[in-house]
């Protein structure tokens, strides 16, 4: 479902997955939208119209997918239960019978590649495109966070991480894009943060005393945000001091995923109760919030 950010407004609901949509993603221009789901496909949709533009087939369910964070909607990044890694090109496409684009027996033939065959130890979690439109990072059920270059489709750092991986975002500012970015990764009982530009280097290391389901960074406010496997509540901690901050209630189960707004003056959490609530982080007025 598409909605409006600040009010939370329906907008349109993308119709063709026959099963469980695991992410999904909008590109940098918010022209298209990309899914992946348990129906072993990932669809790309016109975010204006709703149509679903393609259909990309693979042989497992794909529980990962991502688009590069430059204005470049063209290319696509899945990962699977398959173990795999693909990049497709949508520029070079074709439906393989032409009547129905979203139906899994006309799938698209679009031009793809496999990065590392058979490194990953279990299943692709989630994607993460680097500042530098080379490199990806990849985080897997294996507990590994893998750095990828697309110009020699190998790794170049590996990381393990102690836990079983939650989420794995990238945090950008869109005030200020030529600001370093960082990564958050929520991982057993810890949450991560990597530099956004140099593979591998961790910035910071923060311990909890309950699993963590899901983090999100806002560098301007100095903002850390956690949702618990656990429980049902999402904290807000600082950046710097690792203090607690505020205990937002509200939710009546785990909180899978959480994230910030592009300007940082929101972040949404999303639970297993299906819903996903909008929090105020700014002290000024917002949208709806006085």
């Amino acid at each position: 479902m598409l909605r409006d950010g600040i009010t939370g407004d329906w907008i349109g609901t993308f119709l063709g997955h026959k099963g469980a949509v695991w992410q999904s993603r909008l590109s940098a221009d918010a022209a298209i939208a990309a899914t992946a789901a348990a129906d072993f496909s990932a669809k790309v949709w016109d975010t204006y119209t709703g149509e679903c533009l393609h259909t990309l087939q693979h042989a497992h369910i794909v529980r990962a997918i991502a688009f590069p964070i430059q204005a470049n909607p063209q290319v696509l990044a899945t990962g699977s239960a398959e173990k795999k890694l693909r990049i497709f090109d949508l520029t070079r496409s074709g439906g393989s019978n032409g009547s129905s684009p979203s139906s899994p027996e006309n799938a698209d033939t679009i031009a793809s590649y496999e990065i590392g065959p058979g490194v990953h130890g279990g299943t692709i979690k989630s994607i993460v495109w680097n500042q530098d439109p080379s490199i990806l990072t990849t985080a897997a059920e294996d507990r590994k966070l893998r750095w990828w270059d697309l110009r020699s489709r190998g790794a170049i750092v590996e990381r393990e991480v102690d836990g079983a991986i939650g989420t794995c975002e990238l945090n950008t500012l869109s005030t200020r894009p030529n600001e370093s970015a960082i990564m958050t990764v929520a991982a057993g009982k810890s949450v991560y943060v990597y530099d956004g530009v140099v593979p591998g280097r961790i910035l910071k290391k923060f311990d909890f005393d309950y699993d963590v389901a899901s983090a999100a960074v806002n560098q301007e406010s100095g903002r850390l945000v956690t949702g618990s496997a656990n429980d049902t509540w999402a904290r807000v901690y600082d950046l710097d001091t690792q203090e607690e901050l505020e205990v937002q209630k509200g939710h009546h189960g785990p909180i899978w995923s959480v994230s910030f707004s592009p300007d940082g003056k929101l972040y949404g959490t999303g639970s297993e109760d299906g819903t996903i609530k909008l929090w105020k982080a700014c002290r000024e007025p917002y949208g709806l919030w006085r």
